[in-house]
């Protein structure tokens, strides 16, 4: 959901034995994020639409999202793409999880990332909408700074204990990745597209 240029779903898709279905509201993400499966050589289904207008027949074992969640008041980017991929208005929170809820099937799992701050309201919308976060991992950028970020992998209809993972530190104490942090970008590796004027013209 929120697919972007697709990165997430072009690591699930290239990995795993799935079929993807990518979704973004901006056609420019779209056109970037279908150029890029192509490159990649990797199938995908493309929705130029809202994730709130998908139709909730539809339902989906797992959901990715890395979605908006800059909240109202922080600076917004004079760039209309960036602006909506990163600002909460776009996305409200409760709306966010409760469309999630409709097009999961029964069991299906949910993992996202959000803002580790609302980590309170998150927790209590998720138990609303019966979406248990069976796990829970914070990302500090050093150790001895505080999480801005949070990871969570939910189940729908879960009655599992939350396990709250060690946290994911990225940089050491000499501004270097850690060796979790490398690896995670090593296993990520993909062929990108370059923003050249072909592609633009796509």
């Amino acid at each position: 959901m929120g697919c972007g240029v697709g990165v997430v779903g072009l690591v699930l898709s290239r990995e795993f034995d799935i079929k993807a279905h990518i979704v973004d509201k901006q056609s420019s993400m779209i056109d970037f994020a279908e150029i890029n499966y192509s490159i990649n050589t990797l199938d995908v289904e493309a929705l130029h639409q809202d994730f709130f207008d998908l139709k909730e027949d539809r339902k989906f074992d797992i959901v990715v999202s890395n979605p908006p969640f800059y909240a109202t008041g922080t600076t917004k980017s004079f760039d209309e793409n960036i602006e909506i991929s990163r600002h909460a208005s776009h996305m409200p929170l409760e709306d966010f999880i409760a469309k999630v809820h409709k097009v999961l099937k029964p069991k299906g799992r949910f993992f996202f990332c959000y803002d580790a701050k609302q980590i309170p309201p998150l927790l209590s919308l998720l138990e609303k909408y019966h979406l248990r976060a069976e796990h829970i991992r914070f990302v500090h950028s050093k150790k001895d700074r505080d999480s801005k970020l949070v990871f969570l992998a939910c189940r729908h209809n879960s009655k599992s204990a939350t396990k709250v993972e060690s946290p994911f530190i990225v940089f050491g104490e000499d501004n270097n990745y850690l060796q979790e942090a490398k690896e995670a970008f090593g296993y990520a590796k993909i062929h990108s597209i370059k923003a050249k004027k072909e592609y633009c013209d796509h």
